[in-house]
């Protein structure tokens, strides 16, 4: 294989899924991961990158198609990187997420866990996220197709998803299937006002234009929050958008803007200005009652969050008695759903908005149990906080992607808690912070939950009983 890049290899057998969804092949021993292919395919591939130990490829053309693939349902498959496995039946997308889980555990884990039980599939596959962002370009994603085609291509403007990979190419979505279909009218109302009223469309790379941003909330009563994050302000245009809509879409209670002339996307350092109705979106889980407001974390596939909190709570298996650690709290779901089952709730999370929306979910539950500390875990779980709440009976710990910091882990240790329950959206640093663990406590349980239909991501839930 030591041929100048990019060159073509021909019928080629995908044997499995690698990590991060693409799949791989090993033709003469050398590891290949290919994009766009399932395993059980045979077909030609194009080598884009070849290194010693390993080289990247992309399926050009299949000669057999594998059994475990299906029909794409969306028209922008394969340009758009938010639902890259919607070529694989669901049941087979599950197979290879619970075998993830067994994989990493066995890799880089090296601890004896027991059999995970049956992966919980996602109630719904399409239509699943109350919450997406979509970004404004004043040039559109050439497709793949049309580049090839002999038509005249024009730089329309966009109203879409960025490119995997590329921060500043943006592509013209008109039906997605993550959110409820009122996602896409409003979405497509926007694009054509703005044309029609040749509003300018963001230009990334010059940092300017007028329409920058937009992200859309929803909860399960059907009501909705719009906010709309402007290039600059111009407070008659942004009027007049914002009338159009509110007497379009009677649906958005929470019409909000916010201007950014800042050269990054990110709005949490921005103030978030209400135009309409409520600054914030009511969602009910189980008997609880939370407020999303525009910068709010809030577990996106609502119907799999409370399967997912049902479970960490009945791996908790409190009786009232105890004292609870919710670690990585956010804005305190986990914590609220286990108050009225535990003596008191410590929750500690990094970010200090995450937890001002902690304390007001408390109290909009009347949870009187519950104590919330913003900072740095590492320097926050310490002997002085078990001091002053109590040693705990129970950590729940939810990190994020890149699991816990290792001081974190000893403090676990040290802690002599009978019960960890440990979630996660990585098995790979999951399996590696419960290595460290591995001297105190034994696994009891593992149990993989779907929470984001075809991609290659899995929710991954551990129960840790001291030994």
């Amino acid at each position: 294989m030591g041929k100048k890049t990019p060159y073509i290899i021909e019928k080629v057998s995908i044997d499995d899924f690698a990590a991060e969804g693409v799949s791989v092949a090993k033709p003469e021993g050398k590891v290949i991961f290919v994009k766009n292919a399932v395993p059980g395919d045979v077909a030609d591939l194009r080598i884009f990158r070849d290194k010693r130990s390993y080289a990247e490829a992309e399926a050009i053309h299949i000669h057999h198609y594998s059994d475990k693939r299906q029909q794409p349902f969306c028209e922008h498959f394969g340009e758009c990187g938010g639902c890259k496995w919607q070529h694989v039946k669901y049941e087979e997308q599950l197979n290879f997420k619970y075998q993830q889980v067994v994989e990493q555990f066995k890799r880089v884990g090296k601890f004896e866990f027991p059999t995970p039980l049956p992966i919980l599939k996602s109630k719904n596959t399409i239509h699943y996220r109350n919450k997406l962002e979509f970004s404004f370009s004043n040039k559109r994603w050439i497709t793949r197709q049309e580049s090839l085609s002999e038509n005249t291509l024009h730089q329309e403007p966009a109203l879409g998803f960025h490119i995997s990979g590329r921060f500043d190419k943006i592509l013209d979505i008109h039906t997605c299937y993550l959110q409820d279909d009122l996602s896409n009218h409003i979405r497509n109302f926007i694009r054509t006002y703005a044309l029609k009223n040749r509003l300018t469309f963001f230009d990334i790379q010059q940092q300017e234009g007028f329409l920058r941003n937009m992200i859309l909330r929803n909860n399960r009563n059907g009501e909705w929050m719009l906010i709309m994050i402007f290039g600059y302000n111009d407070l008659h245009e942004i009027n007049k958008l914002m009338e159009a809509l509110k007497a379009q879409f009677p649906s958005i209670v929470s019409l909000q803007y916010v201007i950014n002339t800042k050269k990054n996307d990110s709005i949490h350092d921005l103030p978030v200005r209400l135009y309409h109705g409520s600054s914030i979106l009511i969602e009910k889980l189980d008997d609880l009652t939370f407020r999303i407001q525009p910068k709010s974390f809030f577990q996106t596939n609502t119907l799999q969050a409370e399967i997912l909190y049902r479970k960490t709570r009945e791996m908790a298996a409190l009786t009232g008695k105890e004292n609870v650690y919710d670690l990585y709290t956010g804005t305190g779901t986990i914590a609220c759903f286990l108050a009225n089952h535990a003596k008191q709730v410590i929750g500690i999370e990094y970010v200090t908005d995450a937890i001002e929306d902690a304390k007001e979910n408390a109290q909009l539950n009347q949870l009187e149990n519950l104590h919330f500390y913003a900072g740095d875990m590492k320097d926050l779980l310490q002997p002085e906080l078990f001091k002053k709440h109590g040693y705990p009976d129970v950590i729940i710990t939810d990190p994020p992607r890149a699991g816990m910091h290792s001081d974190v882990v000893k403090m676990l240790n040290f802690s002599g808690a009978n019960r960890i329950v440990y979630v996660s959206c990585n098995p790979a640093t999951q399996a590696r912070d419960i290595s460290l663990m591995k001297d105190y406590y034994r696994i009891e349980q593992v149990q993989p939950i779907d929470m984001f239909p075809h991609t290659h991501h899995v929710e991954n839930i551990v129960l840790l009983v001291k030994k």
